[in-house]
């Protein structure tokens, strides 16, 4: 058996939630010169431009998760204001975008996944999508873990989606069927002035925690049930986002998944499979 095999199948066999709230227990824990080891060693070990962080040692940060949502240096990225644009939501890098043709997305060669599957299992949610357009963007753990708004929106839905906790990295989406429709996610539906537009934001193995901005920790603790939150359109209680505001954050790397009506977006033509993403910059124009 090849050492790729014997990864997804440890997978499949290994307690993901259990071990991945262990670490995330750790890496909420302030355990002083430890954390900071820890830090030094990830920053070593990844590469990680600490240039571009606003607090640039690993001493300055008290817990483990701290250092990962770590927050960029003021003037790191640029947004692009380009009322017609929109930019990139994180820095990655993009697994697979492009149509979403008979209600499924590509997740990687020989595999395909269900939009509906994918938003929580109810068609009315994903019909808007049908025949539309997808991008799903990996974070490596080097990457910088918070996620922006692409264009300017409002937000319609949020839904918890339980699941599992597999892997999410380019071995596993080349291997496990139906991954991002079956890991644990966050989907959050927004109305814009040019359609609706989905962002999911997907669990995996050692991710400690989807945040929202407007909500908080949405998971941990995992549930066993779907759950819907829906949001004003206007008014008191309504959640309005500018292009490139934070929406939401992961306490150790996965992937997000956007989704867009038919005739709303072009993606940018240079970009594909492998193309890194980085906050900002040119993802898409706008089609109406």
């Amino acid at each position: 058996m090849s050492l790729d095999r014997v990864k997804i199948a440890l997978q499949y066999a290994m307690p993901k939630h259990l071990i991945s709230r262990l670490v995330g227990k750790l890496a909420a824990a302030e355990m002083g010169w430890l954390t900071t080891k820890a830090i030094e060693s990830f920053i070593k070990a990844y590469g990680i431009n600490m240039a571009e962080a606003k607090l640039k040692n690993a001493s300055d940060f008290k817990t483990f998760n701290d250092f990962f949502t770590r927050e960029l240096e003021e003037g790191a990225r640029t947004i692009d204001q380009d009322a017609s644009t929109l930019c990139y939501p994180v820095d990655g890098a993009i697994s697979q975008q492009g149509d979403i043709v008979d209600g499924q997305l590509i997740q990687a060669k020989g595999f395909n996944y269900s939009l509906t599957s994918l938003l929580g299992g109810d068609e009315a949610t994903a019909a808007p999508f049908v025949g539309g357009k997808f991008s799903c963007i990996y974070l490596a753990p080097k990457d910088y873990h918070r996620i922006h708004m692409p264009m300017k929106a409002t937000l319609r839905e949020m839904i918890y989606v339980p699941g599992e906790l597999f892997s999410v990295n380019p071995l596993t989406a080349q291997n496990v069927p139906d991954l991002f429709a079956r890991n644990e996610r966050v989907v959050c539906i927004f109305d814009t002035e040019h359609g609706q537009m989905s962002m999911t934001l997907v669990g995996a193995t050692i991710v400690a925690s989807i945040e929202t901005t407007w909500a908080g920790t949405i998971t941990p603790p995992a549930g066993k049930d779907i759950f819907r939150w829906q949001y004003p359109a206007e008014g008191i209680g309504a959640i309005t986002f500018e292009k490139g505001d934070e929406m939401g954050r992961f306490k150790l790397g996965s992937t997000v998944i956007a989704t867009f009506e038919p005739n709303m977006v072009e993606f940018n033509t240079d970009a594909g499979p492998e193309t890194v993403t980085r906050l900002g910059e040119h993802f898409a124009d706008m089609v109406k």
